[in-house]
């Protein structure tokens, strides 16, 4: 499996609106991939988040991502993330492929 990680710092009483951000986002994704995601809160820091997902394969993950980002409501939704950013604009972003369960 293909993994991508983002590490980012949300104002700590914007949670709900960035929660919300994630379930719209997710429902535009899943019309074109397959894909699990998990968000964690930092216990010692809780406006840092990690977002972890997982698709099939990074194929597939190309294949769509352009189309993906060239959608008038994923740009929407990517600019009000960024709005609740504590650093605005900093996203860390790595990837990972899954060898192991």
């Amino acid at each position: 499996m293909f993994v991508k990680v983002y590490t980012y710092h949300i104002q700590h009483d914007k949670v709900g609106e960035f929660l919300n951000i994630q379930e719209k986002t997710a429902k535009i994704y899943n019309r074109y991939l397959d894909f699990q995601t998990i968000y964690l809160q930092s216990k010692e820091d809780n406006t840092k988040w990690m977002e972890i997902t997982k698709y099939k394969d990074e194929e597939e993950y190309q294949k769509y991502i352009d189309l993906i980002n060239l959608d008038e409501e994923i740009q929407e939704l990517f600019n009000a993330f960024q709005s609740i950013l504590i650093n605005q604009k900093k996203i860390d972003e790595e990837d990972f492929i899954e060898r192991k369960i």
